[in-house]
């Protein structure tokens, strides 16, 4: 006090927050919540398309979780970019593949229960463990991967999928998993489409889209799929408590060594992403 002296820390302590939602333009079978952040599929297997409420920027992700499955149907969420306002749409295709994709300046993909990313020739598949680096990083993308990670929790028949709570992978298609579509600017003015699921880039999944255009998310509560939620991302630096949990899961072997740990359970639940 009084020494004059002053420190800036407005802009480094500043947090860009992304406020995504759905458009008020959907599927005939979906039922939008007041806020357009929940979308559910109220019957059959179909008509269950949904958009962003406005287009993406650059490295923007729209980020969604899957609340609620539905037994006997066959097929998962789908997702994808779309260069069509939404509000320009006479009518609402029933299906995103092939309906949507069909109209062109469309790209769709359905997410599977198995691995969906798509390396390059050559290059060998990235083993994702539970440790991992605090941002995930997509061309000139800096996205913090605390919201980004599914978080999978034992129940009746956990030991089944040890390996998969051990670290902390969930299936793509479970409830609670996180899936993301972003797109990125390449220099000869096209942009790559990126999926992300669980916190992991599933790579380019379609390339030599117009970047100059607006491009909205789509997301299609598809089959099995009934029910998703969008998470809203923060871009900025990490929270203490996300800096504390990678120091702790730097001195573990794995995600279940942490109930051995001297910690309170709040704290453990939060270090195994629960």
């Amino acid at each position: 006090p009084g020494s004059g002296l002053k420190i800036a820390v407005p802009e480094m302590a500043a947090r860009r927050r992304s406020d995504t939602r759905f458009h008020h333009v959907h599927g005939a079978n979906v039922r939008m919540d007041p806020s357009h952040t929940q979308a559910t599929r109220v019957e059959s297997f179909a008509n269950g398309l949904c958009f962003s409420r406005e287009p993406l920027g650059p490295g923007q992700i729209f980020l969604v979780e899957i609340e609620e499955k539905e037994r006997g149907w066959c097929g998962h969420l789908r997702v994808g970019l779309t260069a069509h306002d939404p509000q320009s749409l006479e009518v609402v295709p029933e299906y995103s593949l092939p309906d949507l994709v069909n109209l062109g300046d469309t790209w769709v993909f359905a997410i599977t229960r198995n691995h969906n990313r798509v390396a390059p020739d050559g290059e060998a598949a990235r083993a994702q463990g539970f440790l991992s680096e605090p941002y995930l990083l997509i061309e000139r993308a800096r996205i913090p991967r605390d919201k980004l990670v599914g978080r999978s929790r034992p129940g009746r028949y956990s030991h089944l999928l040890d390996d998969l709570y051990r670290t902390n992978v969930l299936p793509p298609t479970a409830r609670r998993s996180r899936i993301g579509v972003l797109y990125a600017p390449r220099p000869d003015g096209t942009a790559d489409m990126h999926i992300v699921i669980n916190g992991e880039d599933m790579g380019p999944s379609a390339r030599g889209l117009p970047a100059a255009r607006p491009l909205y998310a789509v997301v299609d509560v598809f089959a099995s799929t009934k029910s998703v939620r969008v998470i809203q991302v923060d871009y900025g630096f990490p929270s203490l408590q996300t800096l504390c949990r990678l120091v702790i899961q730097k001195h573990v072997v794995h995600r279940l060594a942490i109930d051995g740990l001297d910690l309170p359970p709040l704290l453990k639940n939060f270090c195994k992403y629960e």
